[in-house]
């Protein structure tokens, strides 16, 4: 049976990408609104109750208000895949890192509601959760995280810039020390202290880092490099989309070569003499952190 999704926010560079990635696929129908019609709710919901899911890629406000139209359906509701910060860490959501746990996958895929992760929280909660699990890491360490995405996930306006070469070639943001993706971090890791975390963008058009530096001697468990990276392997021995790297020999790393794919690596790297490591996520901000993890957790959702 063919499974009909409407995009709401289809033009964003989320949305365009899920459509991307979505066109030749078997099995899928897209349904959208004209450009006259998608702002009219009355047309809205008609067409919700079409379809099989939404993919909601708007703004906050616009999200809320959506799925308030949704909730008037009743059981004509359909479900619900929002890739706004707005449900990211609301009761009643499912959130849409399918590798968070063993059973994530399948409360994916019995939902009517999930969230689709933000990109940095990807990078950090696939770095934490499992060793927080595993006791390697307390929930209560104090923790700094440091992320570096292309352009692209700044939105329209600051794409815009960049192709038009008004914006620096690398700057630090979120020096307020309160960016969006700090609360999904720390309800998804299952941090209780508030890490730093410090992004910054540069001048490529996507690709994403995101490190978290550690003192192993501070940490309560006193782990060794090699306890943190046999936890993360464990974690993600049976993954599609994840993997666990070696870092023998590495120096350097790039963000770019995950571009357009799904796939996220971690790595860690150590100094064993000063008891210190990084860990390091590698994924594509609009890939695994955006538009590739929707389209995973459509697939589950929609028993694709």
């Amino acid at each position: 049976m063919v499974k009909r999704i409407f995009i709401d926010g289809e033009a964003g560079t989320t949305g365009l990408g899920i459509r991307e990635r979505l066109s030749g696929m078997s099995g899928v129908e897209l349904r959208s609104l004209s450009a006259e019609t998608r702002k009219d709710s009355a047309f809205k919901r008609a067409l919700m109750r079409e379809v099989d899911l939404v993919i909601l890629c708007l703004p906050d406000d616009a999200s809320l208000e959506t799925v308030t139209l949704a909730d008037e359906l009743g059981v004509s509701s359909p479900k619900i895949l929002d890739a706004s910060t707005a449900h990211r860490t609301a009761a009643g959501w499912v959130y849409g890192f399918a590798e968070l746990v063993k059973e994530q996958t399948g409360r994916i895929a019995a939902a009517q509601r999930v969230s689709n992760p933000g990109c940095y929280a990807t990078g950090a909660i696939a770095l934490l959760r499992p060793l927080i699990d595993a006791g390697l890491i307390l929930p209560q360490a104090s923790l700094a995280i440091n992320a570096i995405s292309g352009y692209t996930g700044g939105g329209k306006s600051m794409i815009a810039d960049y192709q038009a070469h008004r914006a620096p070639s690398f700057e630090l943001y979120g020096l307020g020390f309160n960016h969006k993706h700090i609360p999904e971090i720390m309800a998804h890791s299952t941090l209780k202290q508030r890490p730093i975390m410090i992004p910054s963008v540069g001048n490529f058009a996507q690709g994403m880092l995101v490190s978290i530096p550690l003192f192993l001697n501070e940490l309560a468990a006193k782990p060794s490099a090699s306890d943190l990276e046999a936890a993360l392997s464990s974690h993600y021995a049976a993954s599609e989309f994840v993997s666990v790297v070696p870092t023998s020999g590495v120096a350097r790393i790039e963000a770019e070569s995950l571009n357009d794919t799904n796939f996220m690596q971690i790595r860690v790297f150590h100094d064993v003499l000063r008891h210190q490591a990084v860990l390091v996520a590698k994924l594509d901000n609009l890939g695994k952190g955006a538009s590739g993890a929707a389209v995973q957790n459509l697939k589950l959702m929609l028993s694709l």
